[in-house]
């Protein structure tokens, strides 16, 4: 739903943000020849600032595998596929929180290494004892530092990126800001790799405009030091607004950039948050991990899903996809005339892949007759549902 803010009501927003999420990225923090200290030890007074005026900010910051592959240059070792970066992250992570360590001492705060795997957010316990350690380290004004533990995490165990990471620590931390320093202007009109100096888009007022952006067009490159880009920013937006989290997408190597934000001057994207959220329960369960498989739906349970807030029942799936089990996340397809999928959003099943295809399209006494009355009515329940899932 569009938001139509004014300036008066995104600076009143800025001005009420009590928790702050901020993701600086590679690109915005290192250079060939290693960490930007000058923008480091500027993002961290700005932070401090935020924190002396009772603030909570947590900060998600990339640059471990940038600034390990630099030292390791100058020793001339080859840094190279996984094992690689993984070593390169071992020895660049203590130079980062080195770094960090100093300039938030030099502002009169502490601040505390945070490295996590999608493992730690998957499992509801680790993830209630993660946001337990948040909410101390937040309470103490301690400044939580977090990066992905690209030491030891496998693909399957990969947030991805840190953007997508920042997204997800708004529900354990309670974030109501989400701040993206990037390496352009914000959310360019144009593909800057294709056009001499694009106009940044100032506004995104609703999910429907991020849609509406020519993605492939628009976010052709990932940077060369990171993982994400442009794509992985606006993915992340659309979680945080699901939230009815907003986010600003800003020049990151600007000096003072957040100030001059949060202090009125309009700059960077403003990515307007929905108006009805929501629950974190279901940003939870629809986030925390990817995807295990997917099933298509007819046109009649796609509208009882989308219009009338139904559960998806077996009689309604046309085609299952992938290996799964039950308690997997699922994707849910709705057929289409053309023989395009259309991703109408992603649910937790009580059933597997191989049940499922046994059932599909059978009504409630058939299901019976094949698996007997202990059964699930629902192959996906409307509590474990959410719509338009932004994955």
């Amino acid at each position: 739903m569009t938001c139509q803010y004014s300036r008066e009501e995104r600076l009143e927003r800025l001005a009420k943000a009590r928790s702050l999420v901020v993701k600086v990225g590679s690109a915005v923090l290192t250079t060939p020849e290693g960490l930007n200290m000058p923008v480091l030890r500027n993002l961290a007074e700005q932070l401090s600032a935020f924190a002396h005026e009772g603030r909570r900010v947590t900060l998600v910051s990339s640059g471990a595998v940038a600034a390990g592959r630099a030292v390791l240059s100058f020793g001339e070792h080859r840094v190279e596929g996984v094992p690689g970066k993984q070593g390169a992250a071992a020895v660049g992570q203590g130079r980062l929180m080195r770094e960090y360590e100093d300039a938030f001492a030099a502002c009169g705060l502490l601040c505390a290494q945070v490295l996590l795997t999608r493992d730690d957010l998957r499992s509801r316990e680790r993830f209630m004892n993660a946001r337990n350690t948040f909410i101390q380290l937040l309470d103490w004004g301690v400044i939580p530092v977090v990066n992905e533990n690209d030491t030891v995490v496998v693909q399957e165990l990969r947030f991805g990126d840190n953007d997508a990471l920042a997204s997800l620590l708004l529900n354990p931390v309670e974030g109501d800001m989400f701040v993206n320093l990037t390496s352009t202007g914000g959310v360019l009109a144009e593909n800057p790799l294709t056009s001499p100096n694009p106009a940044s888009i100032p506004l995104l007022e609703s999910i429907d405009d991020i849609r509406a952006l020519d993605l492939d067009a628009l976010c052709g490159g990932k940077t060369s030091v990171g993982t994400g880009g442009m794509y992985s920013k606006l993915l992340s937006a659309r979680r945080a607004a699901q939230l009815g989290v907003p986010t600003l997408i800003l020049p990151g190597r600007e000096k003072d950039i957040l100030r001059r934000a949060f202090g009125g001057e309009i700059v960077g994207t403003w990515v307007c948050p929905e108006e009805h959220p929501v629950s974190r329960r279901k940003y939870w369960m629809a986030y925390q991990s990817d995807p295990r498989g997917a099933v298509r739906v007819d046109a009649g349970a796609a509208r009882a899903l989308l219009e009338q807030g139904r559960s998806l029942l077996p009689g309604g799936i046309t085609a299952v996809d992938g290996d799964f089990c039950p308690g997997d996340l699922l994707r849910i397809f709705a057929d289409s005339e053309d023989g395009v999928n259309c991703l109408i959003g992603v649910g937790i099943s009580n059933y597997s892949a191989e049940e499922l295809r046994r059932i599909k399209g059978l009504k409630r006494l058939e299901v019976a007759a094949i698996l007997g009355d202990a059964h699930y009515p629902e192959v996906i329940h409307r509590d474990n549902l959410l719509l338009d899932a932004a994955v």
